[in-house]
């Protein structure tokens, strides 16, 4: 039998002991006795996986040890559980375990118990120096830098100053911001679907410049993925409808930074079925899609928010639109064995797996819905004849009066907030400013609904537009409900639609 010399370094800095260092101190306790060395070098020690300590421990259960040494406790085990397993195994093989630089006998109750209380401080410095680790990760990511992993399909890396801080951020690959553009805009065809696309890859000879071929696995990851769309006001209200924690203030939303997705529970983190409690923050670099092209993707996508619980892609151009007058959260589209086959159903009720929210007094079927709503937007098409949808440019004015909406609203809310502890003076106040703040939203809405409205003489949408509704994409019928329509509420049966104007 011999003396088991175990020495672990998981990293070589100049404050760390050496392999060498560490076996140096145990050979002084052998005195003289055989000995074996068994060392792990670049393995922490949170856990036993490491080669030379399963061969030890190996040899211990085979009888060939009657000591083991080591230099420090924590050379050996950080974990509470791993050490008093490691210990049960050395007590019933009659194997010491002797700490040189710690003087621990386990041949005494004294010595064991030391032993027990070390380990408790060993654990409690391992878990301190991981909660410094991820307070250091998360503080980083809420100031938009690169926290490394692969790179995304359509960009490359380049180096960055953010904050003063050396990072990196991502910059578009013309070839493959391409693909990506095309991706999009084929997805958000009516009818068009992952599968489509890839046999559309197929047949062009557009190939996956990376390798490999194109699947609807990559392309479904790539549709919902915000690492590409150039967030603006809308961008921010589907994040917040969704529940996700958004970092950025509401004016950084300016239609030109892309986003990053991330999850607070890092074992769901490459999920991205639910966005409720995942973090938004801008990313430095600029965008690739629209957010209505990535909006009308994502509301598409299979295993997306508003995806059906089958996972059928499915959508509606009245989308984000349709709201429950009941709780007032807006309606995602599910499926049904009916003939109608879809439905929308509340985010409230689908969330405590109810079929439907007992607030909009009955099943509320998609087709029914864009008839009753198309007849009503039919009406004022016939009196207006014409109408023209804005170029990209003009996209700029409207997202801004958005965001001061939306910064309207929050304050208004951070008021309401306030009134139950308010007294007669400070209520009177906050009144006095809810209206201020409620006339600059009905200016501002008169301008958005301008807007929305002066556009250019050229790309006209309809010249007839009664006679080619029917014949218009996915697109363009969505844009025209967000010209026409505010919102959509729905309660008790009764259908309230608020104008734009």
């Amino acid at each position: 039998m011999y003396d088991a010399l175990y020495a672990r370094q998981s990293v070589e800095k100049e404050d760390s002991i050496s392999i060498e260092s560490q076996i140096e101190f145990c050979r002084y306790e052998t005195r003289g006795n055989p000995y074996k060395i068994y060392a792990d070098r670049g393995y922490s020690g949170k856990d036993t996986r490491r080669p030379a300590f399963e061969k030890m421990l190996k040899d211990v259960r085979l009888g060939k040890i009657s000591r083991v040494i080591v230099y420090k406790l924590d050379r050996i085990s950080r974990s509470i559980l791993d050490f008093v397993n490691m210990m049960e195994t050395f007590q019933s093989c009659h194997v010491e375990f002797i700490s040189s630089t710690e003087r621990f006998d386990t041949s005494s109750p004294i010595g064991r118990a030391m032993l027990h209380i070390c380990i408790v401080f060993a654990q409690l410095e391992r878990e301190t120096i991981q909660k410094r680790v991820a307070d250091s990760y998360h503080a980083r990511l809420k100031r938009g830098l690169y926290m490394g992993g692969r790179i995304p399909y359509g960009f490359g890396k380049t180096s960055a100053v953010i904050d003063g801080i050396k990072s990196a951020m991502y910059v578009p690959v013309p070839e493959e911001a391409e693909q990506i553009q095309l991706m999009y805009t084929l997805y958000a065809k009516p009818g068009y679907s992952l599968n489509d696309i890839v046999k559309y890859f197929d047949t062009h000879n557009i190939r996956h410049l990376r390798g490999g071929a194109w699947n609807t696995s990559r392309i479904s990851d790539i549709l919902r993925n915000p690492i590409y769309v150039r967030a603006d006001a809308d961008i921010y209200t589907y994040f917040q409808e969704q529940g996700a924690d958004i970092i950025n203030p509401i004016s950084d939303f300016s239609a030109f930074h892309a986003c990053y997705l991330y999850s607070k529970n890092t074992s769901s983190a490459r999920s991205q079925n639910s966005l409720a409690g995942k973090e938004v923050v801008l990313a430095p670099h600029e965008g690739i899609v629209s957010s209505r092209l990535w909006l009308a993707c994502r509301n598409r996508c299979p295993a997306s928010s508003h995806s059906s619980k089958n996972g059928c892609a499915e959508n509606s151009w009245l989308s984000g639109t349709v709201r429950c007058g009941h709780c007032g959260r807006s309606l995602s589209i599910a499926k049904s064995n009916t003939r109608w086959h879809k439905y929308f159903i509340c985010k409230t009720a689908q969330e405590t797996g109810k079929k439907r929210c007992p607030g909009t007094g009955g099943t509320v079927y998609v087709t029914l819905l864009e008839q009753i709503v198309f007849s009503k937007i039919k009406q004022m098409l016939t009196k207006i004849g014409t109408l023209t949808l804005p170029e990209e440019d003009f996209y700029a004015e409207e997202n801004s009066h958005k965001l001061l909406l939306l910064q309207i609203d929050q304050q208004i809310q951070e008021l309401l907030s306030k009134l139950p502890q308010a007294d007669e003076i400070v209520t009177s106040y906050i009144t006095r400013q809810i209206n201020r703040l409620n006339s600059q939203k009905i200016e501002l809405t008169e301008k958005l609904r301008y807007c929305r409205f002066r556009h250019p003489p050229h790309d006209t949408l309809f010249q007839d537009p009664v006679k080619l509704w029917e014949k218009a994409g996915f697109q363009k019928k969505q844009a025209v409900a967000a010209i026409f329509i505010q919102t959509i509420v729905i309660c008790e049966g009764k259908i309230t639609i608020t104008w734009n104007f």
